[in-house]
């Protein structure tokens, strides 16, 4: 989908904001229009937002199907950052996974939205295109399943998808890895006949400043090892690498904007399997910063991996913040059902930033409390620490274990467990399967760090 700066169009999109008329969130055909009018009701002009704009124009595309409508044009909104909410919510409501499965309404989607150029409305939706090309980016690889999408696609794909965009990945496999140091990451690929994978994306728009990072959780399958999952929960395992896809989706979308901002993603990339060689409940691992951790469950690994990808970053790259996006627990599902992600931080400064990115743009998070007394419950009588803290309180306690493997650098972990994926229905304004949650709100974060 595209946008053009033009009148003419196949039929005309005309915000309504009588409730009496066309009440909030409902389409209606105008009756005796000249072109096709679809009337869209938008609730009280005073109270308008770009959340609700983006989420009513979801439903548009899969109504304008019905017509075969190329090309609509948008009456009616002349604040560029609402004509930028319609145009990314048409383009969610556009959206379909057709890698497996053809898609059967191609030739009948809407292609292009003609508006009215007004001031700084370019430069608005030039943003939005690639804010929307970057989170197609990140469902494409969270959609993708496991039998094609492993550490080594994973890999190649960020590597072809980012290059191009003047991003350096550099892709080291596990000898590397293991020169590193890189134990606790290693121990969760054990079980695999993947090659594991660490994923290192630099993008350079400000000279020599330090970086921030981002950091995803790159687990390309998980059953859970030795703690296997049940069948069921095994399912959606695919989508375990939604937090590396996400701040893959975020450089991207940085690099496509061209930002003056220095910014490096890092990801290990491994899948979570049961063979021989797997590692086992019971054992004590070591770890890239040095701590020994004690194996509660095998299916707690995403924590391991990321405690080793925290660490290395931290001392590879001195960034001046990190922030770590992973699916980690099921813990934050109970907590927060679909509708937000969970954080846990250690600097109240970058969680304030964090939420006021995702507020701009509106992605929900909660910050969890990370009072010293849950760190309690990870204690290990054999070792510096245990993988897990026991089911109470799961989210903040899988957090703060992160936190035990970052020493003075700002950080920001995100648990988005429950908003990556839905495989039942789409939920306004994200598509059914991968939504691209986190996107949006890691690119505004880096744009709006000093």
């Amino acid at each position: 989908m595209r946008y053009e700066f033009t009148a003419e169009a196949d039929a005309i999109l005309r915000p309504v904001f009588d409730k009496e008329k066309v009440k909030k969130g409902t389409l209606r055909l105008e009756p005796g229009a000249d072109r096709l009018t679809l009337l869209v009701g938008l609730g009280e002009k005073e109270k308008l937002n770009s959340a609700t704009v983006r989420e009513v124009f979801f439903a548009i595309p899969g109504e304008l199907c019905k017509y075969e409508v190329d090309k609509a044009l948008l009456e009616g909104l002349e604040d560029p950052a609402l004509i930028a909410a319609a145009f990314e919510g048409l383009w969610m409501g556009n959206y379909v996974f057709s890698r497996y499965k053809k898609d059967e309404l191609a030739d009948k989607r809407l292609k292009v939205l003609a508006v009215q150029e007004v001031e700084g409305l370019k430069e608005r939706l030039e943003e939005s295109e690639g804010l929307m090309e970057s989170a197609d980016f990140t469902r494409y690889l969270v959609n993708s399943r496991a039998i094609d999408l492993y550490p080594e696609t994973l890999a190649q794909l960020a590597k072809e998808e980012l290059e191009p965009l003047g991003v350096e990945v550099e892709i080291l496999g596990r000898d590397k890895a293991e020169e590193l140091g890189l134990k606790a990451f290693l121990a969760v690929a054990e079980g695999s006949d993947k090659e594991p994978q660490v994923i290192v994306a630099k993008y350079t728009g400000a000279g020599d400043a330090p970086y921030g990072a981002l950091i995803g959780k790159g687990l390309t399958y998980d059953s859970g090892g030795y703690d296997i999952k049940p069948g069921s929960g095994m399912f959606t395992m695919f989508g375990d690498m939604a937090g590396a896809a996400t701040v893959l989706g975020a450089i991207r979308a940085v690099a496509a904007s061209k930002l003056e901002k220095n910014v490096v993603a890092v990801v290990l990339a491994c899948e979570n399997m049961v063979d021989g060689s797997a590692y086992k409940n019971g054992d004590i691992i070591s770890s890239h910063l040095g701590k020994t951790i004690e194996i509660e469950s095998t299916d707690a690994e995403g924590r391991l991996t990321l405690a080793d990808a925290l660490s290395y970053t931290e001392e590879a790259f001195a960034p001046s913040y990190m922030v770590d996006v992973a699916t980690l627990t099921g813990a934050v599902v109970v907590a927060l059902g679909d509708v937000a992600a969970g954080a846990v931080t250690n600097n109240e400064e970058l969680m304030k930033d964090v939420l006021a990115a995702a507020d701009q743009a509106d992605e929900l998070i909660w910050e969890f409390p990370a009072y010293e007394a849950y760190k309690e419950q990870y204690k290990s009588k054999f070792a510096d620490l245990k993988n897990t803290g026991g089911r109470g309180a799961g989210t903040i306690t899988a957090g703060l274990f992160l936190g035990e493997f970052v020493k003075d650098t700002p950080w920001v972990h995100l648990d988005v467990a429950g908003v990556t994926y839905r495989s039942d229905k789409a939920k306004p304004p994200y598509p059914m399967g991968a939504s691209g949650f986190g996107v949006h709100a890691l690119y505004r974060l880096v744009k709006n760090r000093e």
